[in-house]
Formats: structure tokens, C-alpha cells, sequence
């Protein structure tokens, strides 16, 4: 019997293996269409799970080591943070046929300045949503959110740099702030905006805005779109101070045990057709240069997902603000404590 045990298990680590895939990506960020297709196309079973903020995705794969993943999907300056401290493995590209469709404007980006550990899987904003039946007076702006007549109805990212963010864009500051000062001051800010929050929330913000359990509050482009989808009233904008914008990338954690997979994934993600899909049903602008010139009209069109360069004016992207990120802890560890 345990010899035919142990015969079972070489057979299942000769043939069984290979064909798996562990996926770790956020909420709601990859039609179950595409995961089908690649599994029928392939044989290679997929086997998805998800997070709803980097810095969970983060602890969760120091943790898991050498037993967790073959392929998750960090946001900007978290792809330099984990390269930085060996998380990640080199990535093939002669492996990518499908690499030359990438747009080369959102390759070579200063987290990964040759791309060796990250393929951009989609990109977006950080903006603002409204619902236009409950909120009467015009929203432009993120001070808006700290006006007392939104008091309980406010919806923040759960997301530590991005929170900080706005209050530094309020404060006039740049959102990829390393001033302690600059931190603090954003702090006392977002204390003062915490009367109006209903929730810190970053799973499946869509679903807060259709039940009307907030008025207003940040979040993912791709959320507001698809809210919008089923509720016109809901609507997105990107406030006069700018909003954050960021990259998701494609990575392998070092030690993954289907690297081959993982690659095999990627290049499939590439391919335009894919792509499509991926922008098209779930709101979120594609890098992939030859799945946008076949993009139906009305994705390619609509601001939420490609958003004008007037849109985008005063907007940042995340970067790594190197030691600050102890200073950020702090006070985020500070003002949830305090909520």
C-alpha cells in the first residue's frame, strides 16, 4: 500500500504538476472567461485567489515563501519593493511572443526601469464616484469629501498611500510625499475627514455605490465603471487636484514552483484579443497597444477607463518613497486606531 502510495505521488509529480497555476490577484480584476479559455486552451487548471490591497497581497507572500504562488499582480512602486528584496523572479521574455504588443509608453517605468521582473497587466486611476440621486451639490474635488454635510457617507480605499495621498494632494503636497511634516500634517487632515467615513474599503467598491451604503468617496476606475454600468446615477471624476494613477503588473515570486505556467499565462494575457476582453468587461485601460485599436467604440471612448490628458492633469503615480514608508505606517496604524 505505501509503495503504491509513493508510486501515485511520482506519477502526480511527473504529470499532475505541470498542469496548475496559482493566481493571486485582486478582486474582481479578471473576467472567469479568460481563466476558462487558457485552462480549455492549455489543460493547465488555474486556481485563483484574491486580495483587496497590496499591503495584503505583500504579507501574505513573505509568509508563504517558497509554497505560495507562481504568478500575483502588484501595484507601481510595490514591484520595486519586493524586487528590491528578492520576492521576485526574473522574468523570460524571449518566453513572450506577445511582448511586442505591449505599449512602450508604459514599459521601462522607474520601478522596473527594463522590466526584468514585471509585465503591465492593466493600468487606472484612483478617482472619485459619486451617486448624483443622493448628492445634490457639484462634486469636483477630493476637499470635497470633507464637507459636513457627508457625514457618515464617505468611502476610502483600504489602502494606506493612497489615503495619505489625497489628503497631501488637499494640502497641496505631492502625493509621493518623504517629508515627515508633510505626512503629519496629511494626517491631522484625514483625522479631521474621519466624521464622514462610512468604511476604509477595497474589495468590491461597486457593490458599496449600488446599495447606497455611502454617497461618495475614492476608488478604482474600473469600480466606478462598473457601477456606472448598472447604475447611471453613479458617476466617476477626476478631482482638480489630480488623481493617483498606478500600473498592476504581471510578477513571479521568487521560488514559484510553475514558472513555466506562470509564462505560458502571461504571454496568453498579451495576446490582443485577450486583452480586449479584459478591459472591456471589467473597466480598466488595457497597456496592450494592439488590443486597444480593436477595442469596441464605446470602451475605447469612455473617460472612466480612458481617461483625457486634461483628465489627468496634476496626476501622479505612486512611487516607492523608500525609508518614509515606516513614517506612513505610523500614522495610518494612527488613524485607524483612531476610526
Amino acid at each position: 500500500m505505501k509503495l503504491l502510495t509513493l508510486l501515485f505521488a511520482l506519477v502526480f509529480s511527473l504529470f499532475g504538476a505541470d498542469k496548475v497555476l496559482y493566481v493571486y490577484n485582486w478582486s474582481e480584476y479578471m473576467p472567469d472567461s479568460v481563466l476558462k479559455d487558457f485552462t480549455k486552451e492549455t489543460g493547465i487548471k488555474v486556481k485563483y485567489s484574491t486580495y483587496d490591497s497590496n499591503e495584503a497581497m505583500y504579507a501574505k507572500v513573505k509568509t508563504a515563501g517558497n509554497s505560495g504562488y507562481d504568478l500575483i499582480v502588484p501595484s507601481t512602486y510595490f514591484v520595486n519593493k519586493m524586487s528590491r528584496e528578492g520576492l521576485l523572479a526574473k522574468i523570460d521574455k524571449t518566453k513572450l511572443k506577445n511582448y511586442k504588443n505591449l505599449d512602450a509608453k508604459l514599459l521601462g517605468k522607474p520601478f522596473d526601469p527594463q522590466n526584468d521582473y514585471s509585465i503591465p497587466y492593466l493600468w487606472g486611476s484612483t478617482g472619485m464616484s459619486y451617486n448624483a440621486k443622493l448628492v445634490t451639490a457639484p462634486v469636483a474635488s477630493w476637499s470635497d469629501l470633507w464637507s459636513a454635510e457627508y457625514k457618515n457617507s464617505v468611502l476610502l480605499n483600504d489602502d494606506m498611500r493612497e489615503v495619505f495621498g489625497i489628503a497631501l494632494k488637499v494640502l497641496g503636497h505631492s502625493a509621493n510625499s518623504t517629508n515627515p511634516k508633510e505626512i503629519e500634517a496629511a494626517f491631522h487632515k484625514l483625522k479631521e475627514l474621519l466624521p464622514n467615513v462610512k468604511m476604509f474599503y477595497s474589495e468590491s467598491q461597486k457593490q458599496v455605490y449600488l446599495n447606497e451604503e455611502v454617497k461618495l468617496g475614492m476608488n478604482f476606475n474600473g469600480e466606478g465603471f462598473m457601477a456606472n454600468e448598472e447604475n447611471p446615477d453613479i458617476k466617476y471624476i477626476y478631482p482638480k487636484e489630480g488623481a493617483l494613477v498606478w500600473i498592476d503588473s504581471l510578477v513571479i515570486p521568487k521560488g514559484a514552483k510553475n514558472i513555466e505556467n506562470a509564462h505560458k499565462f502571461i504571454d496568453f494575457l498579451l495576446r490582443p484579443e485577450v486583452a480586449k476582453t479584459i478591459s472591456e468587461e471589467i473597466g480598466y485601460a488595457s497597456p496592450n497597444a494592439a488590443a486597444i485599436k480593436i477595442l469596441d467604440e464605446a470602451t475605447r471612448s469612455n473617460r472612466m477607463i480612458y481617461p483625457s490628458e486634461e483628465d489627468l492633469k496634476n496626476s501622479e503615480f505612486q512611487i516607492d518613497v523608500g525609508n518614509a514608508l515606516s513614517v506612513y505606517e505610523k500614522y495610518w496604524e494612527m488613524l485607524k486606531a483612531s476610526n
